[in-house]
């Protein structure tokens, strides 16, 4: 059997000369895990990429900026909202991926994406509205940001990484507020920021950290999602 095709979401940086962009990092994971890595072009016609989007077995919404849809409070100043070029490829492709039934990976900016487009708010400032720690190195003096999370038994998280306390990374300035009804949480930080969100079907997964850095702690999420796409 070949490699499963998992569509990877990509980044855009503005400007005069506008690029698209994708940290290898994801690549690295899904090819790891035993996928085929299939970046995911931002096309000026949504429709122009449908053709890829209808032949995937499984979508990875990869780490971004701000969240704007379902926001509460107002951006502060070290964060930028997402551009609209890349929010409206990114709601084209998890449409079409749900439409498909497709198992889904939300990472970061994915997770509270996910969690915004099933009608959940996300924070414009976890610190601020929550009066939480440091969860982005952005807001640790530049250094890196690693935290306990506790993980649900009887989740996909928990088959994927285990159950109980795990160590991750952290790099988010915003965070969920009101969890969508048709998610669950399953992983909270010690100061009670959500951490991981799955539908009740299991199919798709969101986290808050990245587990494409986090080498062989993250590599199961990405093994469970590659199996899923087989397995369908």
């Amino acid at each position: 059997m070949g490699r499963p095709l998992i569509g990877i979401t990509t980044s855009l940086a503005a400007g005069d000369r506008p690029r698209q962009f994708l940290d290898c990092f994801y690549t690295d994971a899904v090819e790891a895990a035993g996928g085929c890595p299939v970046p995911l072009a931002m096309t000026i016609d949504l429709d122009t990429l449908r053709p890829v989007l209808d032949l995937l077995q499984g979508l990875v919404i990869v780490g971004g900026p701000a969240i704007s849809e379902g926001l509460v409070g107002s951006l502060p100043d070290d964060i930028s909202p997402t551009p609209s070029r890349r929010h409206e490829a990114d709601v084209a492709s998890f449409e079409r991926a749900r439409e498909r039934h497709l198992p889904i990976l939300g990472i970061c900016y994915g997770m509270q994406f996910i969690n915004a487009r099933f009608g959940g708010t996300i924070n414009a400032d976890l610190q601020a509205h929550f009066s939480a720690n440091p969860h982005s190195p952005l807001r640790n003096d530049g250094e890196d940001v690693f935290h306990d999370i506790e993980v649900t038994p009887d989740s996909q998280l928990a088959a994927a990484v285990g159950e109980g306390r795990r160590r991750v990374n952290s790099y988010h300035i915003q965070s969920v507020v009101d969890v969508a009804a048709r998610l669950r949480i399953t992983a909270r930080s010690d100061d009670q920021i959500v951490e991981a969100l799955e539908s009740e079907d299991g199919r798709i997964v969101g986290v808050q950290f990245h587990p494409e850095r986090m080498g062989a702690d993250g590599a199961g999420l990405f093994r469970q999602l590659v199996e899923r796409a087989e397995g369908d």
